[in-house]
Order: C-alpha cells, then sequence, then structure tokens
C-alpha cells in the first residue's frame, strides 16, 4: 500500500527526529539498538535486527529487537552470517520479499526461532564501505513491505551509517586517550624507577624507594624483597612493606625451588598465583589467612646472577594486567642490577678503609714511629755527653722536645682521621669552629671563617653532618697533604640550599688523577654528599692550592 504525500512527509519528519536520537548517546551497543528500533517503529514491523560487520567483515554484533530475552535464549544459536544475512552481506542495494522463503538464498530458521514471511534488508554503508545491516520482518499492517518503507529504511541506514562511524570513531578516540594514560603512568614510574636507582648507591635505600615506587604502581597492599644469600642457596627477607607484616614475617627464608620465592628464584621468570587459597606450593598460610588472594613473584636479576626476589600481595581479585606484570619483570632487571651495584660499592669502601688503614700504618712506621726511635737515639747520646759537654747536652735536649711534640701532632691528626667526631647535640656552625679551633692547634695555620646570618636550625641532622664531616676532611687533607698555610671556609645560604666553599693554598694535584685518592677521602665526601640529594664539586692543580664547593637541600624535599 503506497503512502499519500501526507503520510510520507509525516514519516520523513519522524524519521528526521529519529536521527537526532540517534547522535544522542555515543555508546555503539546502544545506538545499535535505537536504529534497530527506530526501523521497526518506521517501516511498521514486527521484528527487526542489525548486523554489524568488523574490519574484516565479518559479523560482529547483531542486534534484535521484537523478541523477549527468553525467546532470544531459546533459539539454538545466533545468526552466523548464512542464507538472507550472508547474501546482503556480499551486495550494495536492498533485498524487498513478501515471501522470504521463495528467495534461493533461504536456508531457513533454527530451532525455536519465531516464523517470519515478509522481509526487508537494507545495507548500512559509509565511503563504499559496508558497515552493516538492517533486517525487518513481518510488516504489520500489509502482507509485505512496501516501496515507501524501503526508502524509509534506506534513508535511516544512511542516518545510521554516519552515527555507527562516528561511535566507533568515539571508542577508538577512547581506547587511545586510554592506552596514552597508561603509557604515561609507565613513563612517569619507569623514570621514578630510574631516578631512585641511580641516585643512591646504599642498598638499604634503593630496596626501599624501589619497593614503595612498585606498591604503588601495581595498587597492592603488601611487597617484600628477599635477597640471595652467600652460600647461593637461601633467601632471605630484608624488607617488608605495607599490611600484614607479621604474616609475611612468619615464612622468611626459602630455599631455591621452595615455594614461589624459591621456584621464582630457581627459573628465573615471574610467577603469578591468582588464587592464593588453592596454590599448594605457596607455602604461606598465614598470608592466606590475612586474606590475601594474589602475588606476583619476579626474579631480580644482573645478567646471569640472581640477586633476589620481589613479590607483591593484594587482597583484591582483579587479575594483575600482563603489562604491569612485564613492566615489574623489568623493574626486577634494573634492580638486580642496582642492588649488585650498591654491593660492589660498598666492596669498594670497605676496601679504601683497609687501604686507607695499611697506608695510615705505614706512615705511622715509617715516619712518626721512627722520629720516636730517632728522639730516643738523641736522648741515649744525651746520657753519654751529659757531663763532657753541658752546652751541647742542653741543644739535644731542646731538639728533642721540639722532635716529640712534633710526633704528637703528627698523632693528633691520624686520630681525626681515624675516629672522626660526631656533631653531637652542638649546632652546625659551633662543630665547625671547633674543627678550626682544633686544626689551629695542631698545624699552626690560619683559618678564616665566614659564617652566615642565621643558625641553619632548618638543616636536618644528616644533612648538618653532611657539611660537618666534610669540612672536617677538608681540613685534614690540607693539613697533612696540601701542607696549606692559610685555609678560607665559607658557609652561606640560598633560597633552597646551603653550600660550602672550602678553599686553601696547599700542594694542590691534578685532577684527572683524582680517583687515585680515594683513601683521602674525596670518594666519601662524593657519596655524602649525594646521598643528601646535593653536590660536590673538587677543583684543584698543583701548587695552586684547592678548592672544595659543597651544597645540600635546606631541610627534607617534597
Amino acid at each position: 500500500m503506497l503512502l499519500t504525500r501526507e503520510q510520507l512527509q509525516e514519516r520523513l519528519f519522524a524519521l528526521h527526529a529519529a536521527s537526532l536520537e540517534l547522535v544522542k548517546d555515543v555508546s555503539l551497543e546502544t545506538l545499535l539498538e535505537r536504529i534497530a528500533s527506530t526501523a521497526c517503529e518506521q517501516a511498521g514491523a514486527r521484528y527487526a535486527a542489525l548486523g554489524v560487520l568488523d574490519d574484516d567483515g565479518r559479523l560482529a554484533n547483531f542486534i534484535t529487537v521484537g523478541m523477549t530475552e527468553n525467546e532470544i535464549k531459546r533459539i539454538v544459536h545466533p545468526p552466523v552470517g548464512r542464507g538472507l544475512i550472508g547474501e546482503l552481506m556480499d551486495t550494495d542495494l536492498p533485498l524487498r520479499l513478501p515471501i522470504l522463503q521463495s528467495h534461493s538464498s533461504s536456508v531457513g530458521f533454527p530451532e525455536n526461532h519465531p516464523h517470519m514471511v515478509s522481509f526487508l534488508g537494507v545495507p548500512i554503508r559509509a565511503n563504499d564501505k559496508q558497515l552493516g545491516q538492517i533486517y525487518l520482518t513481518e510488516k504489520l499492517d500489509s502482507f509485505e513491505f512496501s516501496s515507501d518503507d524501503e526508502m524509509i529504511i534506506q534513508m535511516l541506514a544512511t542516518y545510521a551509517a554516519t552515527a555507527i562511524a562516528n561511535a566507533r570513531l568515539i571508542d577508538q578516540m577512547k581506547e587511545r586517550d586510554l592506552a596514552l594514560t597508561r603509557r604515561n603512568v609507565d613513563m612517569a614510574f619507569l623514570n621514578s624507577i630510574a631516578s631512585t636507582l641511580t641516585s643512591s648507591l646504599e642498598l638499604d635505600e634503593i630496596l626501599n624507594k624501589t619497593l614503595g615506587l612498585v606498591m604503588n604502581y601495581m595498587k597492592v597492599e603488601a611487597g617484600e624483597i628477599f635477597l640471595l644469600e652467600d652460600d647461593k642457596s637461601t633467601l632471605r627477607m630484608v624488607l617488608h612493606r605495607g599490611q600484614a607484616a607479621e604474616a609475611f614475617w612468619t615464612r622468611n627464608i626459602f630455599n631455591i625451588g621452595d615455594g614461589f620465592i624459591g621456584k621464582v628464584a630457581k627459573l628465573r621468570e615471574p610467577r603469578i598465583g591468582t588464587n592464593l587459597a588453592n596454590e599448594p606450593g605457596f607455602l604461606r598460610d598465614a598470608v592466606v589467612k590475612a586474606g590475601f588472594q594474589q602475588i606476583v613473584c619476579i626474579p631480580m636479576l644482573s645478567g646471569e646472577n640472581l640477586m633476589g626476589v620481589m613479590s607483591v600481595a593484594t587482597r583484591s581479585t582483579t587479575p594483575f594486567e600482563d603489562r604491569s606484570v612485564q613492566m615489574l619483570t623489568a623493574v626486577g632487571t634494573w634492580a638486580g642490577l642496582a642492588i649488585e651495584n650498591a654491593r660492589l660499592h660498598a666492596n669498594a669502601r670497605r676496601l679504601a678503609v683497609l687501604e686507607e688503614r695499611n697506608r695510615i700504618g705505614m706512615d705511622l712506621h715509617d715516619g712518626i714511629i721512627q722520629s720516636i726511635y730517632g728522639v730516643g737515639l738523641a736522648l741515649e747520646g744525651v746520657q753519654l755527653s751529659l757531663n763532657e759537654d753541658p752546652n751541647s747536652t742542653k741543644e739535644q735536649i731542646h731538639r728533642a722536645i721540639d722532635g716529640l711534640n712534633q710526633a704528637i701532632r703528627d698523632i693528633r691528626a691520624y686520630i681525626l682521621d681515624l675516629r672522626p667526631r660526631q656533631l653531637g647535640n652542638e649546632g652546625l656552625l659551633s662543630g665547625i669552629r671547633r674543627l678550626i679551633t682544633e686544626y689551629r692547634a695542631n698545624t699552626f695555620s690560619e683559618v678564616h671563617f665566614t659564617a652566615p646570618d642565621s643558625e641553619l636550625k632548618e638543616l636536618t641532622q644528616t644533612q648538618s653532618l653532611t657539611l660537618f664531616h666534610i669540612c672536617q676532611e677538608a681540613l685534614a687533607n690540607a693539613a697533612k697533604h696540601a701542607k696549606a698555610k692559610n685555609v678560607q671556609i665559607s658557609l652561606w645560604t640560598t633560597e633552597e640550599r646551603a653550600l660550602m666553599e672550602i678553599r686553601d693554598d696547599g700542594k694542590g694535584f691534578e685532577i684527572e688523577k683524582m680517583h687515585t685518592f680515594i683513601g683521602h677521602g674525596l670518594a666519601n665526601m662524593q657519596t655524602r654528599a649525594r646521598s643528601t640529594g646535593g653536590d660536590i664539586d673538587i677543583s684543584s692543580a698543583v701548587d695552586e692550592g684547592t678548592t672544595i664547593m659543597v651544597w645540600v637541600p635546606r631541610g627534607i624535599r617534597q
């Protein structure tokens, strides 16, 4: 039955209003349901369906209108793209049939499918590409769909093509935005890890900060680190952070191959436990009783060497994302390298101490002890000439006294190096003034001190000790090695830093060979400054003296 002009105009207005509704919701699933419902209303059909194709041209979504949920569930299987559906997928033209069973491509319906006779199918196309199809069956007020119905649904298909394309673009934008957000989170995490692993050579600090960053990134409640013992067969927990510490510490030692920790160490690959209560190899009942559901364990490797195992646990049942586990695995490798570097640095420092002690022992033997021995010989000579030449004897005694006084000054200098004083309860400025007083008494050299106006109370104890020890080391070097006659110490502050400069007019040395002076404390100065977030610069030239410039941040850095 053909429509009158007024009826057709009325349906066009209704179609336009319906098309405006399509763009109000950008959710693809909701959009498909609205398109199918609109098509059903506009064509007066009992049933409507909308099929959407994927990028490979296969049926990806199939939305139906007119059947209840129970009716849909009773159908043996959803459409697979055969019969008239497949016919419409391969054409650009509409397909309108009074009796769909009469078409040569019809293959019938699956079991429990409603009976349908009249049929109208219209492809949904955009830019010469088919996006899907609109299917209508069972015309309500006639035995078949009309050409006007076909025209109206074709117009709806045009609107639908634009709406579907836009919805897909928005979905893609959301996915890209989510991927970009995740990438930014990953990059920020990696940057924090890199900064942590390169900013310190102290093992405890590296482990503590790294585990904290990993727990925050993984959004877990607990984390722990096991390190491989010297026997290469035992893993011992050295750090736990987060909740239920008492539960985790109930089992703090694992042998290689035992439990999750031991198996990760043996196989040197990550392991994930998604249901700890039913994991036979977990071996930590207290952790399960504390409510933890999942755990991720990763090896910490340095090349082929196992350093330890890091694990994070959560009470959540939400699965860990693959990208997070991969990121964690990379962090395990970086952390393993940092652990080995920290240990090598600690060994180098211990070796430096031993070398320094050996050097001081040789200096004492060849210097001070020989000097005292020489004084003893001189005094023996005094005994022989005491009655023969009193004037010569007095001169020898004076020289012996001078020799002993010099030996006492040398011993004081060595004691200052071997047993550095602590700052105690006095402030930084008082401590530096005490060092200057002792330096003048031991060396008879001159020291000029320029102090800041304030007492620097905003400095932490660690920061004050850093400046104190560096000043102490610099003065010892100026006396012992540089043989300086004058030393200038200046201490001042900026808005963010406290700075100290120590300048002497001693012998100086070649900067290029500075690494050979590790026993003289230069390496320790650098370590102290950088461990507080500051830095140090040492400049020197032979016969032109040495200048040490050090700074530390003022107070606790946020």
